[in-house]
């Protein structure tokens, strides 16, 4: 049975208890759910057998109801291919257009979109190895199928994470055990997981500023206080935050690379926030969105790799490297919470995406998910190179972690308005000042993914970008060198 329609069996009641026959109920359910457009015209509903299983009536009565929406001309008899529903003559009428405002939308331009030029976010979609990832998940298909029925392991399959601990520790310098590893949907669902298990409702915590927005949105969720700690040329400014509140339960970070900015936090600020963390009792959040995936020179080890006294949760994801829709991340907790995280994840939040995982170990134990990050650097320094070439000289900008132009407008430029406006335009810039809590120090800007501007995109993107910013502020001033 179609997913839309199976959904919709299952909201017809039948009640009993009412002197309203069972025929007319079912009716008057379908009846409702075609005006309303729930049931979408060409649907095909279940057969009356399927209909009477699921709701335990005879199947004359469902065979009555339909040939009642028959005779309103609501479905049709399609032969061998089902009752299906026609299109409605009268939509329902006078009822309130329902709207619920869809998670992040803000944030986000929409869900389950191709990517548009100068999207941050998505990898290069045009690079996926897809022929090879079928291969590896029809192999993964054929391996869940024959294997035993029993409850999977809620922190992941066990050879994912033994996997993912393998790769850590030659790319991120992190040594850990595969029972330490959390298997997640990616960076949000690890975030949710680690504030879950540490339970610091009501106290505070730090977050960068500049900053990911919706880390700090993830704390004020979580029932914390999100302090907004600025950060240098150096990353996060450790005596800042201590000065604001020594006492923070957690400080959420990205040292390898930090977002928006793309500087790495230096040896002596590392050393700053991990003692901080152990003399307060205190957890560091450690998101490496982009993990080793760096494009000039070694990316320096995980933060995690220098925590010896077992205050860093790790997080990291697949999404940014490989694909958003593999919804695949991990959380690698510190030992003296690994079993926390463990049930935290089995009574609240299992692993899901069984196959997809068992593909991703395959793909990892065979050196395909190197070779890929190894192939996408080289993509990545082209299609960044390119872009600095196209928007040329006026356009002074920095890298956020080589995947994003980082172009500063003047003060006072609505950069959030111009975005509008270029997604009007079919092209998606992200703006820089949302990423700013404090007005203090706060930069108007754009940031500009580099990961799909392939050459046939690329110079007709710059060249709406260009108009669209000489139309509304004019000229960008040259920085000084």
């Amino acid at each position: 049975m179609p997913e839309g329609i199976s959904v919709a069996v299952q909201d017809i009641a039948v009640d009993r208890s009412i002197a309203k026959s069972l025929t007319h109920q079912i009716t008057d359910n379908l009846r409702d759910a075609i005006l309303n457009g729930h049931l979408k015209e060409g649907s095909r509903l279940p057969s009356w057998l399927d209909m009477a299983t699921q709701l335990g009536v005879a199947r004359g009565t469902v065979k009555a109801a339909y040939e009642t929406l028959a005779d309103e001309a609501l479905v049709f008899s399609a032969g061998a291919a089902g009752t299906r529903v026609a299109k409605p003559r009268n939509q329902q009428a006078g009822a309130a257009p329902v709207r619920i405002k869809r998670p992040l939308e803000g944030f986000e331009r929409g869900f389950d979109l191709p990517p548009l030029p100068f999207q941050m976010g998505v990898p290069a979609q045009d690079a996926f190895p897809a022929k090879l990832w079928s291969r590896v998940r029809m192999r993964a298909v054929r391996e869940e199928a024959s294997a035993p029925g029993g409850p999977p392991d809620p922190r992941g399959h066990p050879m994912l994470r033994t996997q993912i601990a393998s790769y850590l520790s030659i790319a991120r310098g992190i040594r850990c055990h595969p029972d330490q590893i959390i298997v997640t949907s990616g960076y949000r669902n690890g975030l949710s997981v680690a504030l879950m298990t540490l339970q610091c409702h009501g106290r505070k915590g730090w977050v960068e500023d500049p900053g990911y927005p919706l880390a700090r949105m993830a704390l004020q969720l979580a029932g914390m206080c999100a302090l907004a700690v600025p950060v240098d040329g150096d990353g996060l400014d450790v005596e800042a935050g201590i000065s604001m509140a020594a006492d923070a339960a957690v400080a959420i970070v990205t040292p390898g690379q930090h977002a928006p900015t793309g500087v790495a936090m230096s040896s002596a600020r590392r050393r700053q926030l991990l003692d901080w963390a152990a003399r307060e009792d205190a957890w560091i959040i450690e998101d490496d969105y982009l993990s080793e995936l760096q494009l000039s020179g070694r990316a320096r080890n995980a933060l995690a790799a220098e925590d010896d006294r077992g205050r860093v949760i790790h997080l990291g994801t697949f999404s940014k490297t490989l694909s958003p829709t593999l919804g695949l991340g991990f959380v690698v907790a510190p030992m003296e919470l690994a079993e926390r995280f463990g049930e935290v994840a089995g009574c609240l939040n299992p692993a899901s995406n069984s196959t997809t995982q068992l593909a991703l170990a395959e793909f990892l134990a065979d050196g395909h998910y190197l070779r890929h990050l190894r192939y996408m650097k080289t993509l990545y320094r082209e299609r960044s190179h390119a872009l600095h070439c196209d928007l040329g000289p006026a356009f002074g900008s920095d890298a956020m972690a080589g995947l994003a132009v980082l172009t500063r407008l003047p003060t006072g430029t609505d950069d959030v308005a111009l975005c509008r406006l270029a997604l009007e335009a079919g092209i998606n810039p992200a703006p820089l000042s949302p990423w700013y809590t404090r007005e203090a120090g706060r930069h108007a800007g754009l940031l500009l993914g580099v990961t799909n501007l392939n050459r046939a995109r690329l110079q007709p993107a710059c060249e709406v970008l260009k108009s669209l910013i000489a139309n509304e502020i004019g000229p960008i001033p040259k920085r000084p060198h």
